[in-house]
């Protein structure tokens, strides 16, 4: 399903062709895409996709080279005083100081800012309650775990009240509890109004957050949409197998009407069906009984983000168990 084309009235970010090179090497290969007002945006790619130097591009960290960008309606070459007014950023390193306590990190932002005194401290009681840091207000940085100072970042990243908050892999590092917290505040950042732009290689993670991803690899946009969009490019369900012939099985379960696509994999291969896939399984183990080809391996699940990606680049960024069942969606032309 192809994306429908945003309005200036709809859309916070516009990228256009935007290119970028270190020396000879294209870190962003000509990638255009929209967000817009009021989502959560993701980035999803392995490390040295490009996700990072699109960022810096954005917050104008890096200086546009080639093609467009415009973040809150302002270019981000004409206009990068306005575009820095409009956003908050949490970088992908922690850039705390050690010795500030919770409370003098948000103050200090605030007084960077020229934030009148009254409502700094008003913004800054607010934050607090909103991250849960209410009981660490004096507690200097460098005490507090892994988890409380990507929270205190994101605080600080909201001091001003940004249009737009540019999260890189906020929670790289963290254990799963940890990271499933903080996607929780992540969605309460969103349920105040602010944009979120953010760059991951977790699977899981854009899963569960976006509106919209945008799958990147080697400084390009492979593909985007919605989480369930991106899914359902695979087929309903995928039935993986390993055979006593696994040459023999493809060439006869092609020819069924529910198949949709088969990929072959190292010991087996997988099949997207477009039905329900507890439906189709019987059909399949019947046609290969009958063709007396032997089934040592079967799985039955719904398609996954991971598959999703390994589909769209041929690759993995890390591997995951044939049985896990988590669910995905993606929108070809989106971009």
């Amino acid at each position: 399903m192809a994306a429908q084309p945003l309005t200036e009235k709809d859309a916070i970010i516009t990228v256009e062709n935007l290119e970028f090179l270190y020396g000879d090497f294209k870190a962003v290969d000509g990638i255009s895409f929209t967000v817009k007002k009021g989502e959560i945006f993701s980035f999803l790619g392995p490390n040295g996709a490009g996700k990072s130097t699109a960022i810096n591009v954005l917050i104008t960290l890096l200086a546009l080279q080639k093609g467009k960008a415009s973040v809150a309606g302002y270019d981000v070459t004409k206009d990068p005083q306005k575009v820095r007014e409009s956003i908050g950023i949490v970088f992908q390193e922690i850039t705390l100081d050690r010795d500030m306590t919770v409370w003098e990190s948000l103050e200090f932002h605030g007084k960077l800012y020229s934030m009148p005194h009254a409502d700094r401290r008003k913004r800054i009681e607010e934050l607090l309650t909103l991250v849960q840091l209410e009981n660490k207000r004096d507690v200097r940085t460098k005490h507090l775990s892994g988890g409380m100072k990507r929270r205190l970042e994101i605080a600080r990243g909201l001091m001003t009240r940004p249009k737009v908050l540019f999260l890189d892999e906020p929670t790289i590092g963290l254990d799963p509890q940890t990271r499933m917290r903080m996607w929780d505040y992540i969605k309460d950042v969103n349920k105040e109004g602010t944009t979120i732009f953010l760059t991951t290689h977790y699977m899981d993670e854009a899963d569960q957050l976006s509106d919209q991803i945008s799958i990147i690899d080697n400084g390009k946009i492979i593909i985007s949409g919605t989480s369930w969009e991106l899914k359902n490019t695979l087929g309903q369900d995928i039935i993986y197998l390993e055979t006593s012939d696994n040459d023999a099985a493809i060439q006869l379960i092609r020819n069924l009407s529910s198949v949709k696509d088969i990929t072959s994999k190292t010991r087996g291969f997988l099949i997207s069906v477009n039905e329900d896939g507890t439906k189709v399984l019987p059909m399949i183990m019947e046609c290969l009984h009958n063709a007396e080809i032997s089934i040592d391996t079967v799985n039955l699940k719904k398609p996954s983000m991971d598959d999703v990606f390994v589909y769209y680049t041929g690759k993995e960024i890390r591997d995951e168990p044939i049985g896990k069942s988590a669910f995905i969606s993606l929108r070809p032309g989106g971009h």
